[in-house]
């Protein structure tokens, strides 16, 4: 029986303003085993990257418990490079934050980046970059730090339909080949489907767990061949009656 990595036990955090208390989140139960890639969906607004923050120790629950094994790399919506430093230096940018920027961890973001097809592009600057490979320079650069477990904020969605189409296939073998755990937020639902082990799906604000499915496409990984398998359409139908219930 694999591990859990990330675990909340009765999660519920309450903003407080000068207008009075906002309910966010209302008692968030659920696990993320070690190697498993967990997707979270929900209406707009109803505090799914709440739920990120919570999973990566940036916001501390007002009830309930989250326990993490081991690091958390948290990629964002946007790829985020710094336009004046070259592929390579935003690579190492996490190493330096954390002050681990030794020759080996240098080289291992390296070869990285040589494994998916940025090592020509280690000294351009990001402007010389398609959308796709930004997005791929981004995930090498949290996986820079080796972390246990890959937080995912919407990290497609600033890009075009086909390129989104292609950089989920890149990112998803990436996080596959290296083995690690993933936690993706996302409104898109076939994108959910095309990527998931296991599905959430979150309530209107205050999030709370309202479905849960563990998807049955056998040991079929690769998003483009998911959406063309028969059962696709299938999930994409009770998913959607799920957040519009």
């Amino acid at each position: 029986m694999k591990k859990e990595m990330l675990r909340f036990s009765g999660v519920s955090l309450i903003y407080h303003t000068k207008l009075g208390e906002t309910k966010a989140a209302d008692a968030l139960s659920f696990s993320v085993s070690e190697g498993e890639f967990v997707a979270v969906i929900g209406p707009s607004g109803c505090g799914k990257t709440t739920l990120l923050s919570l999973a990566a120790g940036l916001l501390k629950p007002s009830e309930g418990l989250v326990e993490r094994q081991g690091s958390c790399g948290y990629m964002l919506q946007r790829d985020e490079l710094f336009g004046w430093r070259t592929v390579e230096k935003n690579i190492f940018l996490p190493l330096e934050i954390k002050h681990i920027k030794t020759e080996e961890n240098c080289e291992r973001a390296r070869a990285l980046a040589r494994k998916y097809g940025l090592g020509d592009f280690l000294q351009s600057y990001p402007s010389a970059l398609s959308g796709g490979m930004r997005q791929r320079a981004a995930l090498i650069r949290t996986l820079a730090t080796d972390p246990d477990v890959l937080l995912l904020d919407e990290p497609f969605s600033a890009l075009d339909y086909q390129t989104r189409l292609n950089v989920t296939e890149d990112v998803s073998g990436i996080i596959r080949s290296e083995g690690k755990t993933a936690l993706l937020i996302t409104h898109d639902i076939s994108e959910a489907i095309s990527l998931a082990d296991r599905i959430l799906v979150l309530s209107p604000r205050p999030a709370r767990v309202t479905h849960e499915h563990t998807l049955d496409f056998g040991e079929e990984k690769n998003p483009m061949r998911r959406r063309e398998m028969n059962g696709f359409s299938g999930w994409f139908e009770i998913l959607w009656k799920e957040l519009n219930a």
